[in-house]
């Protein structure tokens, strides 16, 4: 076949070209329009501006700790954070007196112990949140099959981030005509296939914040999504601090370069050294050459 290609004239090689790239071209268009006209069952989360999604912007703690409450009372029913240890809250979110206070009111599974016994004991601020199920068959048992993702970095895990998870919580509605759900099954139109064994976790007043803040669905979601986010991305002040620092060293650095290049380097650089021979007397020349 190349030995035969390699024999074509120019106007075969020209209308070869021409037919492979109309074949591409074909294909690409057809590809798009069947993109377009195929029903998605999925939303796509709009864009939403968090409070620390500004390059100069911090995490707002108080959100961070009405969040943490909104999971501990809610969600920590079924899902777990096995990646966030009560240390991680010490003055994030709490003093390190309410987070001792805090992981001492859970019994943490140790041991084995001298006898060989596993026992259970207050925890401690090393220790990592306590699941809600021994294993994931337990949980699959309790949740007719459907095993609860653990958090700890659910933000980072699922597309559109923050957005996501926002509008997953307050996406539940009823399905519209055509769509059949499962016995335990609900509708949200940003899950993959529309359908979630989750019912809604969230709605107005489930609980009360410590600091008064009006507990609507919107305020709570965006509380334990602010909650989940810094869980996901403990280091992303510190992460914004330290860019900041890079920057002015660099900016700083830069300028005294530029200075150097302009005002001594260039100088030295476009100065013009003319070398005269010297002349030596008879004399002179006589005890260079002895």
């Amino acid at each position: 076949m190349m030995a035969s290609a390699a024999g074509w004239g120019l106007g075969k090689k020209v209308a070869a070209s021409a037919l492979g790239l109309l074949t591409g071209s074909g294909a690409v268009l057809a590809y798009e329009v069947d993109k377009s006209v195929r029903a998605d069952m999925v939303l796509h989360p709009p864009a939403i501006q968090w409070s620390h999604s500004g390059m100069l912007d911090s995490f707002d703690h108080n959100s961070i700790r009405r969040g943490y409450q909104v999971y501990k009372q809610v969600c920590s029913a079924c899902h777990s954070m096995k990646y966030v240890a009560f240390r991680n809250l010490v003055n994030i979110a709490y003093t390190e007196t309410e987070a001792k206070a805090m992981a001492a009111e859970e019994m943490i599974k140790d041991g084995p112990n001298e006898a060989g016994e596993m026992f259970e004991r207050p925890g401690k601020l090393s220790d990592y949140f306590k699941p809600p199920y021994e294993n994931d068959a337990a949980a699959a048992a309790a949740n007719n099959g459907a095993i609860p993702p653990d958090l700890s970095y659910i933000v980072l895990g699922r597309h559109g981030n923050e957005d996501y998870v926002y509008h997953l919580l307050n996406g539940y509605t009823d399905p519209p005509a055509g769509i059949q759900l499962m016995d335990g099954q609900h509708f949200n139109p940003y899950m993959l296939g529309g359908a979630i064994a989750m019912q809604a976790p969230i709605y107005n007043e489930i609980i009360e914040f410590e600091d008064g803040t009006p507990a609507t669905q919107s305020q709570i979601a965006k509380d334990v999504v602010t909650f989940l986010s810094w869980a996901s991305s403990p280091e992303h002040d510190m992460r914004k601090k330290m860019g900041l620092k890079f920057l002015t060293v660099i900016t700083i650095t830069t300028l005294g370069l530029y200075y150097v290049k302009r005002f001594k380097f260039s100088v030295l650089k476009s100065r013009k050294l003319v070398y005269q021979p010297k002349n030596y007397s008879d004399s002179q020349k006589f005890k260079l050459e002895n």
